[in-house]
């Protein structure tokens, strides 16, 4: 067999070394009835099987079958009810009766699962190349839809491309023997894929690629097939030839050369198919422009590699995935990371991978820090299977990149981490003997294990993330995780001659990981922060949680008490030791008969509570207690005795104590002020988790506290525990009131125990102590907010006479703690942090605790506790403290705004006003407004403005609420001569034009137009005067008049205005205007609210006001009416121009897919950079929507003066919401008084 037209490579029997730079332009279009390449027929023998067109059981192109007509090609298999190969044998069936008419039919599914309309008739088919074909498939085209089968949403379309790959891989199955080698159908097949992968249209480009790819496959399964065929002839053929002359058999030797030499053949043409696919679709697409593409390719030359490693798994075909690795888009490495994976699965392969190994084994390692998490856990496991072919390729370096995973909070990335941890260090495991009984406990071969582990998360030195190292190994290790006997051995027995005892650091670790290997085993779901919410476990899952509780209770019931006596003295190793309780299955110890070890532990808990005074200690023998103390359970009586006996005999200490402490005539000593501490403390700390209202601890806590403001000598510490007791108290009271019948009596003891408190606690806002202060703060926010009006919420009215609502004097009080212990520089915190001002930890928990201080203020304000115009003080910090508690702040702004926009309103403006007011008072009246102070009020500003969004009708009363403020506060302050100050600042064109047309008021009443008509200028802020200044020196230089010149402006009543340029200007600037055709610069606002402060120096007059006024009125009146004239002619010519040069820049741009006002959109980042620059004021950068499409440039109805008119409505509230920004700073302006 002789195939022309696919590329040959002499020297090997499967070309594959090519690249993208030495490919060469493979076109593999057959030449129909030219030469004998498609093996035409003779003539009369073309139209042999059928009548027409249609060939036998064909009508019209469609197959026939029980007399019904069926669908086309893709029709049956976008629908997938039928079986594929009968579907294939269909077509092969039709195929040997008329080849012609069943290509035609395979073109155009190819055509139709493009998305493309149009149909290859078979006069197109007979007398045009592939490359007329696919233009004029590409001319008939939908352009208007984007979508095509391959990316349609829908459970149809999303089988359609598992039903289009398994028809091309039956097709190929199906024709293998004899169709695919006729020089005609694969010929035709393959040239019609070329083409179409060339094509500029997606669509087409797309589809041919994933068709091409696994036609490649098909071949490729085909090739392998003949190559184990040939294989197995050879060996027959050898056999026979090896066997004496007597018994061999000439004519089977005959027959398998023959065989060997029909096969040899097939697989030439199969080599050359796939080469030419290979040159003509894989070396240009696997670095096309679409992510899919590149993907699809990348993913099925890892299955030609995997498939038929002896002919792809070389370096030439190699290369390409390696270089693809560096893709920009995750989907395109993620193919390249699975296809390796197959590849490094089988350790037969392993020898062809080592150079592409030691090339690409640092891309490799960085990838498991990319972006993309799919595509960091697919990089650790090949390095995992990498790890597992050899333990030689990758350094120790490499492998430490990879540990510090196991901490990720991404948990997929984090049990990969694991998984490579696990086998790296934990894959060498001590044989046991056959026959040798198990070793258990410290002997078992797990010690060494766990040792490691240890011995990891110490190197790792994040002692707080034991739970995550638990996670991460958890799926690879919990076997060896599990094993707690081993755990309690090596901490209770005593290490074996020659055996290196723990130290107690590493002893403290393991207890950490002890105690986190159990909450995972009992909670059955990752640590805080890493998982994504509870999922329903199945049927096994909840077995193996009920057998693991069971056996860690039976196992802990016993060691748990030696272990507490053992490090009873150890705070760190205490308070995790007694949190294994909380995770007990309390059923054991009544079911096991473990009553004695209950007692034990009971008895080492109390023994924890009177030695230690640690909070953290105290508080988890209280949640312990609080465990075990469940009525549900038997064991509940024996631990309430118990719990009841300590707390009767710490209550009892504590009012004894307390009673020689506060004793008249006696000044306290140290001893005895630790000893009260130290009772508070434990009281406190059991009173958070038990209800102790039996024993009346208010009135004693009470008079402690009252002692301590009389006197004012009481320890911190003591008022500190003895605030949080009242708390507790106060709480649980409400707590049983709430629960159901109550008396009256009980309400009113209640609501005065609570008044009395609150009072307290806001005399010790003004304690010298600021523990004391923070202390007492907190507790009275968190008192107010529950016993406010929302406690009456959910059906509980009979509460209402407990809700309290603090006065006006508390409010000030709360707001001025906030004020002077939060808005505070870091240096200035000095008691927060004693004196440890270097050390970085502590200037992080100081900000920690004024954070929680400022969200305690703030949910008063969102929950209406306080005023909301409070909220103005807070708000106006918002700048100056943004990178602190800017979230907070910016909360706090969103909230209340839900709840009032009105109200939010009045308190947004009342905080720009009390920096407005601020900045006088520091400055003066005769303020530099380039100073930062005036620069940070404009600029909040501007982030109020932003905070209000984009929809105008639901921010309608609020902007509006907003402004009559602002007006009212700019005109609130009559100067002695009966003037409003905004006359003071009024310009020449401003007296001019008093009554109608002063220039901030244009710019304000039009900020409010919406949507205004076509023929109405606006003007135009500073910012976009000052772009189209930028943009007028990209085609010449502007000159000094043409930067500060003033366009006409035309008004509603139809009179025109103009700045204080002179005519001349005007005149300059209308020619410079005319030399863009496209766009014409917007005018400057030549109004004083924009200039500096040397333009209103230079305004300055010794004259007053009305003097001014006079002698300008005077000089404009002799030009009056004949510049009326020429306005009037100038403007008209202007617009006149100016539309016919947008008509023709449209007609200029019509095959462009850009706006004909991209210069005005300022779409790239270049003038964006240049505008910025070109401004002396402050501004904000405005992302601006994407151009409109030349179906949308009819509907544009520009204003030529006021390029904002044509951005489309999300500009325009964009703009609203600047034009609200500038007025408030406007506002502040004209309220500024004139400096003498």
């Amino acid at each position: 067999m002789c195939v022309c037209v696919f590329a040959r490579d002499s020297d090997t029997r499967f070309s594959s070394d090519t690249d993208f730079s030495e490919a060469p332009d493979v076109s593999i279009n057959p030449t129909k009835g030219k030469g004998g390449k498609k093996g035409k027929k003779a003539a009369g023998e073309k139209g042999k099987g059928g009548k027409g067109v249609g060939g036998a059981g064909r009508m019209n192109g469609h197959y026939q079958e029980n007399g019904m007509e069926n669908l086309m090609l893709f029709e049956v298999v976008k629908m997938g009810k039928s079986a594929m190969q009968s579907v294939v044998d269909d077509w092969i069936e039709a195929y040997k009766n008329d080849r012609d008419m069943a290509l035609l039919d395979l073109i155009n599914f190819f055509i139709q699962c493009s998305g493309c309309k149009g149909v290859v008739s078979g006069e197109m088919f007979r007398n045009m190349q592939n490359s007329e074909i696919i233009r004029r498939m590409t001319e008939e085209f939908d352009e208007d839809s984007g979508d095509y089968p391959l990316t349609m949403a829908g459970p149809l379309w999303k089988k359609f491309k598992g039903s289009f790959c398994e028809f091309i891989a039956v097709l190929v199955r199906q024709c293998q023997y004899s169709i695919i080698y006729d020089e005609y159908l694969m010929d035709t097949v393959i040239s019609l894929l070329t083409g179409l992968s060339d094509s500029q249209v997606r669509a087409f480009r797309h589809t041919s690629t994933l068709a091409a790819m696994k036609l490649m496959t098909a071949l490729v399964n085909v090739a392998l097939n003949l190559s184990i065929n040939m294989d197995n002839t050879q060996r027959q053929y050898e056999t026979e030839r090896n066997k004496n002359v007597a018994k061999r058999a000439n004519d089977r030797l005959e027959l398998l050369l023959q065989k060997r030499k029909e096969l040899q053949e097939n697989q030439d043409e199969i080599e050359n198919m796939m080469n030419a696919i290979f040159k003509g679709v894989f070396v240009h697409r696997y670095r096309d422009a679409i992510a899919e593409i590149r993907a699809i390719t990348i993913e099925e030359i890892g299955m030609w590699m995997k498939l038929y490693s002896d002919a792809f798994l070389n370096d030439s075909y190699l290369k390409y995935v390696g270089w693809t690795m560096h893709d920009k888009q995750g989907e395109v490495r993620l193919k390249c990371l699975t296809a390796l994976q197959g590849l490094y699965y089988n350790r037969e392969l392993n020898t062809r991978l080592e150079l592409f190994t030691s090339r690409f084994k640092d891309r490799i390692v960085s990838m498991t820090l990319d972006k993309e998490y799919d595509v960091a856990v697919q990089a650790i496991k090949l390095l995992t299977l990498v790890l597992h072919s050899t333990d030689e390729v990758l350094s120790p370096e490499d492998c430490e990149s990879v540990y510090h995973l196991v901490y990720s909070a991404h948990r997929p990335v984090a049990i990969a981490a694991g998984e490579f941890l696990f086998k790296k260090l934990f894959s060498t495991r001590e044989p046991e003997e056959e026959g040798a009984p198990k070793r258990r406990g410290r002997q078992s071969p797990n010690a060494n294990l766990i040792k490691t582990t240890v011995f990891f998360f110490l190197e790792s030195e994040l002692h707080e993330h034991a739970a995550y190292l638990v996670d991460s190994l958890w799926e690879s290790g919990a076997d060896l995780l599990k094993d707690w006997e081993c755990m309690t051995s090596l901490l209770l027995d005593d290490p074996v001659p020659g055996e290196e005892a723990l130290t107690d650091r590493q002893e403290t670790a393991l207890i950490e990981i002890m105690l986190c290997t159990v909450r995972q085993a009992a909670e059955c779901h990752p640590p805080v922060g890493r998982g994504t919410g509870k999922r329903v476990m199945t049927a096994k899952e909840k077995k193996t949680q009920l057998d693991d509780r069971t056996r860690m209770t039976e196992l802990f019931a016993v060691t748990l008490p030696p272990l507490l006596a053992k490090y009873s003295i150890d705070t760190e190793k205490v308070t995790n030791l007694l949190q294994l309780p909380q995770f007990f299955d309390l059923d054991i110890y009544t079911t096991g008969r473990l009553e004695k070890h209950l007692e034990a532990l009971l008895r080492q808990i109390r023994e924890i509570v009177e030695k230690h005074t640690d909070i953290e200690v105290l508080e988890v023998c209280s949640k312990t207690y609080h465990a075990l103390c469940n009525d549900e359970f038997t064991i509940f009586n024996r631990v309430d005795i118990a719990r009841s006996q300590l707390l009767d005999e710490m209550v009892d200490k504590f009012n004894r104590l307390l009673e020689d402490f506060l004793q008249e005539g006696e000044e306290p000593d140290d001893d005895d002020a630790y000893q009260v501490l130290s009772t508070l403390k434990r009281i406190t700390a059991f009173h958070n988790a038990h209800d102790l209202s039996q024993w009346d601890l208010f009135s004693s806590n009470f008079k402690l506290l009252n002692t301590g403001i009389e006197n004012g000598d009481m320890p911190e510490q003591i008022v500190v525990h003895a605030l949080q007791c009242t708390h507790y108290v106060v709480l649980w009271h409400l707590a049983k009131v709430s629960e159901g019948s109550h008396r009256k009596e009980e309400l009113v003891s209640l609501r005065k125990q609570m008044r009395m408190f609150c009072l307290m606690c806001q005399r010790y806002l003004t304690n010298v102590n600021t523990t004391v202060k923070e202390q007492a703060f907190t507790i009275l926010c968190d008192v107010l907010l529950v016993f406010s009006h929302q406690m009456v919420s959910g059906g509980r009215e009979q509460l209402e006479p407990l809700v309290y609502s603090p006065d006006d004097s508390l409010q000030t009080e709360l707001l001025s703690f906030i004020l002077h212990h939060v808005f505070i520089d870091q240096d200035d915190d000095n008691c927060s942090t004693d004196g440890q001002q270097d050390d970085e930890a502590a200037k992080i928990e100081a900000l920690h605790k004024r954070r929680n201080l400022l969200a305690a203020y703030c949910k008063l304000i969102i929950y209406n506790v306080v005023e909301m115009n409070t909220g103005a003080d807070i708000f106006k910090q918002y700048m100056r403290y943004y990178n602190d508690y800017g979230d907070i702040i910016k909360e706090t702004m969103s909230k209340t705004r839900q709840i009032d926009k009105i109200q939010c309103a009045k308190t947004l403006i009342l905080s720009l006003q009390q920096l407005f007011h601020e900045m006088l008072s520091e400055l003066g009246t005769g303020f530099d407004r380039s100073s930062s102070a005036f620069c940070g009020i404009k600029e909040l500003a501007r982030r109020f403005s932003l905070t209000f969004g984009l929809d105008q009708v639901k921010t309608r009363d609020a902007i509006a609420m907003l402004h009559k403020d602002g007006i009212e506060f700019a005109f609130k302050e009559p100067s002695p001569q009966g003037e409003v100050h905004a006359s003071r600042f009024m310009t020449f064109q401003m007296a001019l034009q008093r009554d109608d047309c002063w220039l901030p008021l244009i710019s304000y009443r039009n900020s409010l137009q919406a949507g205004g008509d076509d023929d109405t200028m606006s003007v135009v802020s500073g910012y976009s005067s000052r772009g189209s200044s930028v943009r007028s020196k990209k085609t010449k230089a502007a000159t000094p008049t043409a930067t500060v010149a003033a366009a006409k402006r035309k008004l509603p009543e139809g009179s025109y205005t103009e700045d204080s340029s002179s005519s001349s200007t005007d005149m300059s600037w209308q020619h410079q205007s005319m030399q863009t055709p496209v766009m014409m610069p917007s005018p400057h606002l030549t109004s004083t609210m924009m200039r500096g402060p040397g333009d209103m120096r230079e305004e300055q007059h010794p004259h007053t006001l009305p003097t001014q006024v006079t002698w300008m009125l005077a000089q404009r009146q002799q030009e009056e009416v004949r510049q009326q004239q020429e306005r009037a002619m100038n403007y008209a010519k202007l617009r006149t121009n100016l539309q016919q040069a947008i008509r023709r820049g449209t007609g200029l741009m019509e095959e462009d897919e850009e706006p004909i006002v991209e210069d005005v959109m300022m779409s790239s980042e270049g003038r964006m950079e240049d505008l910025n620059e070109g401004m002396d004021f402050d501004t904000m950068d405005i992302d601006l929507p994407p151009s409109k499409n030349r179906r949308e440039r009819s509907e544009l109805k520009p204003d030529y003066f006021d390029p904002g008119s044509i951005m489309d409505e999300s500009v325009s509230n964009s703009s609203l919401l600047l034009n609200h920004y500038y007025f408030i700073v406007i506002l502040f302006l004209i309220h500024t008084p004139c400096s003498k």
